[in-house]
């Protein structure tokens, strides 16, 4: 066997290229065609948003998103206390995730607080940790874009008004028919304003939590510090060496896999070139 992959290693490697690409092909593909684009344009959009000159309105409204890194003891103990804590405080579980990759435990929750308790969630969460990696505030004022809704469903109620009287006028079929055609479409864009509305009204007064968490704060989302730290070299040395070895072991098992292919192919070649040298 060895002799054999010494003699066509240069075919194995080309086989073993092809293997790779059409299973990144199958894993991207698919993602291409999903949330990625919508996620891509609703950025746009709000980035558009964003360059807006501010408005003048005294009464902000601004979505408050917090993100925490904590390391724990014990991270599905703690996603349990976080679930708790967040119902007495009057808010409730958005998602929440739990694994434990190379022994290492770690997972990521998401609450949404009450505005008015917020800092007191802060503090209450920091105090599960056995240490606070980081901790970030981010804000997102939306009042220009609540304006705008308000504006859209002032003009929305005004021309549905307008139809309204020219329904009472009409008597011909055909004009009914279509102004109450006009009258629906116009409910339905209304009823989409008022939606808008209340989402940016319901996560002002909702501030979104995000804590992940981990037994070792390396598996943590933070910006490390220029400190040259020994521990820390050496963490990622073995990982990084683990990871590499399970790329060499996911690769051979490819390449068993695939045999039935490549094996024939070798022989073939290895036919014609016989007949070919007689």
């Amino acid at each position: 066997m060895i002799n054999f992959v010494k003699k066509n290693w240069v075919f194995l490697l080309i086989i073993l290229g092809l293997i790779v690409y059409i299973d990144k092909r199958n894993t991207i593909l698919p993602m291409t065609g999903g949330g990625f684009v919508t996620d891509s344009v609703v950025s746009n959009k709000m980035m558009v948003r964003n360059t807006v000159a501010p408005s003048e309105s005294t009464n902000r409204l601004v979505i408050q998103d917090t993100s925490l890194s904590l390391q724990v003891d014990s991270v599905e103990e703690k996603i349990n206390e976080i679930k708790n804590k967040t119902t007495e405080l009057g808010g409730f579980l958005v998602n929440s995730n739990l694994s434990k990759p190379d022994g290492v435990g770690s997972g990521v929750i998401s609450v949404r607080i009450p505005e008015s308790k917020r800092s007191e969630a802060m503090e209450l969460f920091k105090k599960l940790a056995v240490k606070v990696v980081s901790e970030n505030v981010s804000g997102t004022d939306v009042t220009d874009q609540y304006t705008d809704l308000q504006a859209q469903l002032d003009v929305l109620n005004k021309t549905k008004i307008k139809f309204e009287e020219i329904l009472d006028k009409a008597f011909n079929v055909t004009d009914l028919m279509n102004v109450q055609q006009q009258l629906i479409n116009l409910q339905q864009q209304i009823d989409s304003v008022k939606g808008q509305q209340k989402y940016f009204e319901q996560s002002a007064k909702l501030s979104k939590i995000t804590i992940y968490l981990s037994t070792d704060d390396l598996a943590l989302p933070y910006a490390p510090s220029n400190e040259w730290r020994s521990t820390v070299v050496f963490k990622e040395a073995v990982r990084s060496l683990i990871s590499n070895v399970r790329n060499l072991g996911n690769m051979l098992i490819w390449v068993v896999v695939f045999s039935p292919i490549w094996i024939p192919g070798i022989l073939v070649i290895r036919f014609a070139k016989k007949k070919l040298a007689i």
